[in-house]
């Protein structure tokens, strides 16, 4: 067998465990070294493969990349960079593959979400049509959990954790603090399309009626006013308080967002400002006190509140991928199969990632209640075990113990990209 370099390379938002792939990836190379040479990481994703500005992880010893497994963030960085098809800008493919082969890459990890899939795709057709032998591996993960052909996607179990768990304790706080004149707490969190975060929040109610989160927002049900304040002042009447998640991305019923920030240089929309729109309609309408609140980054950075089975499935996607590379397997991508809810039971196979790329999973309507403003007792059932378990780590000062790899780039072989 010929012994080729690997290339790993990490996309899109980062999550509380893409770094725990990242380290099963370069332990399960480092099992197979008469098919994989050096173990590289490209800096901000695809972005950095084009600069050439690429690490060498041959310093990670075991200790380091135990250490890795544990740190959110992206270790390597990462990015939002679409590639353009190999017809409109074959420049970018030439500099591409030209860097592949000055470094005789022979395998290509991409570890992100469903745009990270087309790239994938994309790559992997043009190495075919250059006759450039590549393996080309999509590595999944996202906390929206909208990656299709899984089950789940790593990084959003630990998302919903948090979440939840914000939920939970807010909702304490909130009820507390409860009386006659009515008060409201929303909570905005991730979801543009895909409404998985949001109704993970209801496992903050653990089965007991009346416990926050008392509506939930999802943006596969377009939103009514009237009809939810109408709940929401039902809920006030009666518990004295209300909390509401509310995905970001929700719409009203002709499609338009409630709220949106501002548009990117490729019209990508920047979403945010959902929840502090629902609060203050609440507040103008019903006259409720309220609050709100972002998650935002915190929601995909805890690395103090990683879900087990997140960091389990996180790295067993890892490994699997560099099996499927060493054994040829090109243009797939390992998938979460659940094959029991009681007890959880899962398995990872392999998907074409050409059947994937950017299509979006949202939430089922049999996960949705009639009325559209909570989830059901299945979305729980599916929900609950991808939360299960703590994982113990190391603290310092009183601060989970973060320590940062230091990574030594690799020498650039060719001119700088132009």
């Amino acid at each position: 067998m010929t012994r080729r370099n690997l290339l790993y390379a990490q996309s899109g938002g980062v999550t509380a465990v893409i770094n725990a792939t990242a380290a099963a990836v370069i332990e399960a190379a480092r099992r197979h070294p008469q098919a994989i040479g050096s173990v590289y990481g490209a800096r901000h994703g695809i972005l950095g493969a084009l600069a050439e500005d690429l690490v060498d992880t041959a310093v990670l010893d075991d200790a380091a990349l135990a250490a890795l497994a544990l740190t959110p963030g992206g270790a390597f960085g990462s990015c939002r960079f679409d590639l353009d098809s190999p017809e409109d800008n074959p420049a970018q493919y030439d500099r591409l593959f030209a860097v592949l082969a000055a470094h005789d890459i022979g395998f290509l990890l991409y570890n992100g979400g469903n745009g990270s899939m087309d790239t994938v795709a994309k790559i992997s057709a043009a190495a075919q049509q250059r006759g450039y032998p590549l393996v080309a591996i999509g590595v999944p993960k996202t906390v929206d959990n909208d990656l299709e052909g899984s089950d789940c996607s790593p990084g959003f179990g630990s998302a919903a954790k948090y979440v939840a768990t914000a939920m939970l304790e807010a909702g304490m706080d909130l009820a507390s603090m409860s009386g006659r004149k009515g008060r409201v707490f929303v909570m905005e969190v991730m979801g543009r399309n895909a409404g998985w975060l949001a109704a993970a929040t209801a496992l903050a109610a653990r089965g007991r009626e009346d416990a926050p989160p008392h509506i939930i927002l999802l943006p596969e049900v377009p939103f009514e006013d009237e009809v939810f304040l109408a709940r929401v002042r039902e809920t006030v009447e009666r518990l004295g308080y209300c909390t509401i998640t509310v995905s970001e991305g929700i719409r009203r019923a002709d499609g338009s967002l409630v709220m949106e920030q501002d548009h990117d240089t490729k019209g990508h929309v920047q979403l945010g400002g959902a929840g502090q729109c629902i609060a203050r309609l609440i507040h103008a309408r019903l006259g409720y006190k309220h609050h709100w609140a972002i998650p935002d980054y915190l929601q995909r950075a805890a690395g103090h509140l990683v879900s087990a089975t997140d960091l389990a499935q996180a790295r067993a996607v890892g490994s699997a991928a560099v099996e499927y590379a060493v054994h040829g397997r090109d243009a797939v991508m390992p998938a979460i199969v659940r094959e029991s809810d009681e007890p959880y039971r899962w398995r990872v196979e392999a998907v074409d990632v050409r059947a994937i790329a950017n299509l979006e999973r949202c939430v089922p309507a049999h996960y949705i209640r009639a009325d559209g403003l909570h989830v059901t007792e299945a979305a729980l059932r599916y929900l609950q075990p991808l939360i299960e378990g703590e994982v113990p780590r190391p603290w310092r000062g009183g601060l989970p113990d973060y320590p940062q790899p230091e990574l030594p780039p690799v020498a650039r072989k060719l001119p700088p990209q132009r």
